[in-house]
């Protein structure tokens, strides 16, 4: 934890473009080196993109451990410095009009953020439209979940823990008509997850977010913060949800959920966490692995 704390203070003393230079020579080094998170990372992008051709994953691979580099290297001054100096990171807005409808529609909102862009600043941002609560999965590190929790609340949104608990905090929420902002895009446990395509590709999908957005009626925006090319800061993209999202039909809600975070992720491919073994859990019928 002192290493991690230590980490974070240097990252913040970094000026954006340099943090994500840092970041662009940390995602070659593991690309051109035989790590882990190349391998899943191309195999990921095989199976979602398999019109590309080789050379084009081979780019899309590099670049995505790039980015995904960049992300630990800003986390530093989104973390440490004043939030009001972080803000200013954000240059422009995409899509604002469907969120400030949905929010005044005073029925809640349900906030889709999936692992793209900087989703730790995105949902610093979030909080300037109305009360907040963001669930998370406590971290397997001791001492980390303090931590994190400490910085993500500093806009003023509350923390929601993965559990019964956690979910009736949501539904508070929802019905005095704030935001509640969700992860999608993590596997669930089976059991509270079906399967449906995510890119074409069977995939283990939350039902909490569909469930959640059926019994309270809530409108659904997916977005993210993307990160410019120039490093000079970061575009706040929203957009709609799926209409099936809410569906009483669990594989038909799972679908339109997953098909809202691709609409996302397509605008920006390389900036997706492809590192992560999304299909890791494969059907029951289904007994070969996709990860080696």
């Amino acid at each position: 934890m002192r290493l991690i704390k230590t980490a974070l203070r240097l990252f913040q003393l970094l000026p954006l473009r340099l943090a994500h230079a840092i970041g662009s020579i940390i995602g070659w080094l593991l690309y051109v080196c035989p790590s882990k998170a190349k391998k899943v990372t191309r195999r990921n992008l095989q199976l979602c993109f398999p019109e590309k051709s080789s050379t084009e994953i081979k780019s899309l691979t590099l670049q995505s451990l790039q980015e995904t580099a960049k992300t630990a290297f800003e986390l530093g001054r989104i973390w440490l410095d004043p939030v009001p100096k972080v803000l200013k990171l954000v240059i422009r807005v995409v899509g604002e009009d469907i969120m400030k409808a949905a929010v005044d529609a005073g029925k809640g909102v349900l906030l889709l953020a999936p692992h793209l862009g900087s989703w730790e600043l995105y949902g610093l941002h979030i909080s300037n439209y109305a009360p907040t609560t963001y669930m998370y999965k406590p971290p397997k590190m001791d001492g980390f979940e303090t931590v994190m929790t400490r910085f993500r609340a500093r806009g003023g949104a509350a923390l929601a823990p993965t559990d019964r608990r956690g979910v009736m905090q949501l539904l508070r929420a929802l019905e005095r008509g704030e935001i509640v902002g969700i992860l999608p895009d993590q596997e669930p446990n089976r059991s509270s997850g079906v399967f449906a395509p995510f890119f074409g590709i069977d995939a283990l999908t939350m039902t909490l977010a569909s469930k959640l957005a059926a019994k309270t009626d809530a409108a659904v925006v997916c977005g993210f913060a993307r990160r410019l090319a120039d490093s000079s800061g970061f575009e706040i993209i929203f957009k709609a949800a799926d209409k099936d999202i809410a569906s009483e039909d669990a594989s038909v809600a799972a679908a339109a959920l997953n098909r809202t975070v691709e609409a996302c992720v397509c605008v920006e491919p390389a900036q997706y966490q492809w590192e992560y073994k999304r299909f890791s859990k494969r059907p029951p019928k289904e007994s070969k692995k996709i990860y080696s």
